[in-house]
């Protein structure tokens, strides 16, 4: 990939992505994978005006795997007092955080999925506190780059080297990485913010979901909902684009109030293995059943582990004509896989999807009814034939996405 095409892409993290403000601190997490990338991206933080740089550089999953297999759950949970103190920093200077994804997708498979699970819910809650303290406060954002077992999984029958080229091709087409890539993301989020602002507009009570494959879910709405997309604002009033790419308008429903079915349209990727064709059965906003021709084991792990895990945390939709659905790829990676068609998601839900959300603390948002969870995983359920119908808080019906795309 030309040298030049790879720097506008750093840039675009730095400026567009996090939007560094000039004396700010500035967090790096990669892989070994493109070595190159990474010091395009620091200089261009650089550049943006960052103060300090600092690149971490992250297990590969691998590694993560040979690190569960070895040391114990107890060992695994521990929170060194070096972590606590780097989460004061993280609350004290609020660095901006940039985050590189190379990671095989089946990096992680054959690891002890209960062994992993344990030692998780043993930590989330040491590590919870600190993570609740940083919500909202600092700008972040998350893109990828081609590793070679990516590559290779999403191309299977290519070259190695081909397969790098595909997938960098595609995620700079997806990325909008084009001859002004800063404009086109501005373009974009005002494309965008159009469409969350009809939505928020409506005073939407619940949504209904529908599809031939048998979808047919009703999810109801806070009281004080809001829909983002594109770029957010955190509490320090800087404006920042949390994902690259983005194609999503999203919202965070009410805990404790969704009742129907749900089939996913996409396979999901998670801790290294896929779960093929299911479906979720949800009453009184929890997932009292999940079926799966392939993994079904799995997925009833992954909803249970937390008391949350098994409510919705987000609501979001995307066309199905979106950039990333075009490109026929399915990449087995969930920054871009959600970004290709509607889709929920189970666990953590998002207190920014609250009106005047900087006006509230913790527990208010506890009291409103957002999900609190360890987990939160995205799943597909966009096609071609997908209707979503809002109900509004007076009493009509408003079609919002019909033949799987937007209604207005």
């Amino acid at each position: 990939m030309k040298k030049s095409i790879l720097k506008k892409y750093a840039h675009l993290a730095a400026a567009t992505g996090v939007n560094i403000q000039k004396g700010q601190d500035v967090i790096v997490n990669a892989s070994f994978d493109q070595p190159d990338f990474v010091r395009y991206v620091v200089e261009a933080c650089y550049k943006a005006g960052a103060r300090h740089v600092k690149v971490e550089w992250g297990n590969t999953p691998d590694i993560e795997k040979t690190i569960i297999k070895y040391e114990s759950v107890d060992t695994l949970a521990e929170v060194p007092s070096w972590v606590i103190e780097r989460f004061k920093y993280y609350i004290e200077k609020n660095p901006a955080r940039i985050y590189i994804m190379s990671e095989d997708p089946d990096g992680l498979k054959g690891v002890d999925q209960e062994k992993m699970a344990k030692f998780q819910m043993k930590r989330y809650p040491i590590v919870k506190p600190f993570i609740d303290q940083m919500e909202n406060q600092y700008q972040w954002c998350i893109l990828a780059v081609p590793g070679k077992a990516w590559a290779k999984k999403v191309f299977p029958n290519v070259t190695a080297s081909k397969a790098l080229d595909l997938l960098w091709d595609a995620i700079l087409k997806t990325a909008r990485v084009t001859d002004d890539p800063v404009q086109a993301w501005k373009d974009h989020n005002a494309d965008l913010l159009q469409r969350c602002d009809r939505l928020n507009s409506m005073n939407l009570d619940y949504l209904h979901y529908e599809a031939s494959n048998g979808t047919n879910l009703k999810v109801w709405m806070l009281d004080k909902c809001l829909w983002l997309g594109g770029g957010e604002t955190s509490l320090k009033g800087i404006y920042f684009n949390p994902n690259i790419p983005s194609e999503e308008c999203f919202t965070t429903p009410i805990r404790g109030k969704a009742e129907g079915v749900v089939y996913a349209s996409k396979p999901l990727s998670y801790h290294g293995q896929m779960i093929e064709k299911f479906h979720f059965v949800f009453k009184d906003g929890k997932a009292v059943e999940c079926h799966a021709e392939k993994n079904e084991e799995l997925l009833k792990k992954m909803i249970a582990m937390d008391e949350g895990a098994s409510y919705l945390g987000e609501c979001a939709l995307v066309p199905f004509e979106s950039p990333i659905n075009q490109t026929g790829v399915l990449f087995f990676n969930t920054l871009f896989d959600e970004n290709a068609v509607c889709h929920l998601a189970l666990g953590r839900g998002f207190s920014n999807c609250v009106k005047d959300f900087e006006k509230y603390q913790k527990a208010d948002f506890d009291a409103m009814g957002i999900n609190t969870s360890m987990i939160h995983v995205d799943f597909m359920i966009g096609t071609r034939d997908f209707k979503v119908t809002g109900h509004t808080r007076d009493g009509k019906d408003i079609v919002i996405f019909k033949n799987g795309t937007w209604a207005f």
